[in-house]
C-alpha cells in the first residue's frame, strides 16, 4: 500500500462509476444529478472581462489586484453585513476545494493536532486534516466538543449534503466556544447566496462575530453563484492575522489565482443580475425534482438551502442508488458523506432544463 493511500480515503466518486454505466445505458441517456456541477453558460459580463485580461504576460500577486481586494471587501459589507473589512481581510484563492484540502498544512497542523467538522460533511475536511497528519473529529453540536487538541473547526452553512442552514444564534455559540478555548474557526459558506426556505447567515455579520473577526474566517465561492467551477475562483475573508500567515504561506508556494480569473472575478461581484438569473434557474429546477421525487415516495430533509436535495425512502443508499441508475438516474450516495448518511442519497438539481424534465418523466413512470 502507497503511502498516499493509507493516509487517505478512496476517492468516493470512483465508488459510483459501476452505476454511473448503468445510468449510461438507458435509451435516452443518462440524468447525472449526483455532483454539483454547473451546467449553464457563464454570464457574459464575467466572459468578456476575462477575455480583456487575456493579455497577461507576468505573474499575477497571491494577493490579487487592489481593485480584486476592493471587489471582495466591497461584495462581503453588501452581501454578507460584513462592517470594516481591510485589504488585509480578504485573500484569493484557487477554488476552495483546494483551500479546504490544504488548510490544515498551511495552518502547520500535524500529529496530535485535531480538526472538527460536521457529521455529515463535504469528505475533503477529512482529506485535509489526514493531508496534514492530524487527526481528524466529527461533531454533532460544535459547542459539546472536547476541545482538548482540536486546532481548526469548520463549521458549513449551508451545508453540503444536507442543505441545513444554521441560525444567527447557532453560529454564534460556536464562534463564543471557538473563542473561549483559543481553536481557529473556519465557516464554509459557499452556497450562502441559494438559501430557498432559509435566509443563510454568514459568520462575518456582526450579530454573529460581534463586530470582531478575532479567530474567524469565511470561505466563499463563485462557482455555484456565477458558473465558474471552472474558472476556479474564490476567497476567503475574516481574521487578517490569519490571513497573513496564509499569505505568507500561499506565496512561498506559488498558489495563486491567474490574472484574467482575478478580473473576472471582479467582474462577477460587481453584477448581481446574472445571480439573480442562475437563482431562478435553480428554483424551478428544484421544484420540479422534489415534487418528483416525493410523488415517488421520497422523503425529503433539511433541503432549506444549497444545490441539493437530502432525500431517503428508509433504505441502505446504495439501494437507491442502484435502483435509480436503472432509471437512468444517477445519484449520489449520502455514505459518501459520513455513516450518519447511509439511508440518504443528495440530489443535485444542476443539470439541464431537458435532463430534469426527463428526470421526471422517468420518476413518474
Amino acid at each position: 500500500m502507497s503511502a498516499v493511500s493509507s493516509r487517505l480515503p478512496v476517492f468516493p466518486w470512483d465508488r459510483l462509476e459501476p452505476y454511473k454505466a448503468e445510468a449510461a445505458a438507458h435509451p435516452d441517456g443518462i440524468v447525472d444529478l449526483s455532483v454539483g456541477t454547473p451546467v449553464d453558460p457563464v454570464p457574459a459580463v464575467i466572459r468578456q472581462a476575462l477575455a480583456a485580461a487575456a493579455d497577461s504576460p507576468g505573474y499575477p500577486t497571491v494577493w490579487g489586484t487592489a481593485a480584486l481586494r476592493d471587489a471582495l471587501t466591497g461584495w462581503a459589507e453588501r452581501r454578507l453585513g460584513a462592517k470594516g473589512l481591510a485589504h488585509t481581510n480578504v485573500l484569493p484563492i484557487v477554488g476552495s476545494k483546494e483551500l479546504v484540502a490544504w488548510l490544515p498544512t498551511q495552518l502547520g497542523l500535524g500529529a496530535g493536532d485535531k480538526v472538527a467538522y460536521p457529521r455529515l460533511a463535504y469528505p475533503t475536511y477529512e482529506v485535509g486534516a489526514r493531508l496534514a497528519g492530524a487527526e481528524p473529529v466529527v461533531y454533532d453540536d460544535p459547542t459539546e466538543l472536547d476541545p482538548a487538541g482540536v486546532k481548526l473547526l469548520w463549521l458549513n452553512s449551508p451545508s453540503n449534503p444536507t442543505g441545513r442552514v444554521l441560525s444567527k444564534d447557532e453560529l454564534r455559540r460556536a464562534v463564543e466556544w471557538a473563542r473561549e478555548h483559543g481553536v481557529l474557526l473556519f465557516s464554509d459558506e459557499c452556497y450562502l447566496e441559494l438559501g430557498w426556505e432559509a435566509d443563510p447567515v454568514s459568520v462575518l455579520h456582526p450579530d454573529v462575530c460581534g463586530g470582531s473577526y478575532e479567530g474567524i474566517v469565511a470561505v466563499h465561492s463563485l462557482s455555484k453563484r456565477s458558473n465558474l467551477a471552472g474558472y476556479r475562483a474564490a476567497f476567503i475573508a475574516g481574521d487578517a492575522a490569519v490571513l497573513g500567515e496564509l499569505l505568507q504561506v500561499r506565496k512561498h508556494s506559488g498558489m495563486m489565482v491567474a490574472a484574467p480569473v482575478q478580473a473576472a472575478t471582479v467582474a462577477a461581484l460587481a453584477d448581481s443580475a446574472h445571480v439573480a438569473e442562475q437563482r431562478a434557474r435553480y428554483a424551478d429546477r428544484r421544484a420540479a425534482l422534489r415534487t418528483a421525487f416525493e410523488g415517488a415516495g421520497f422523503r425529503i430533509e433539511h433541503s432549506e438551502a444549497s444545490l441539493y436535495l437530502w432525500a431517503t425512502r428508509d433504505e441502505p443508499c446504495w439501494d437507491t442508488v442502484g435502483e435509480l441508475s436503472k432509471r437512468g438516474i444517477l445519484v449520489a450516495p449520502g455514505e459518501f458523506y459520513g455513516v450518519a448518511g447511509e439511508r440518504f442519497v443528495r440530489i443535485a438539481f444542476t443539470a439541464t432544463d431537458e435532463r430534469v424534465a426527463a428526470a421526471v418523466r422517468r420518476l413518474a413512470g
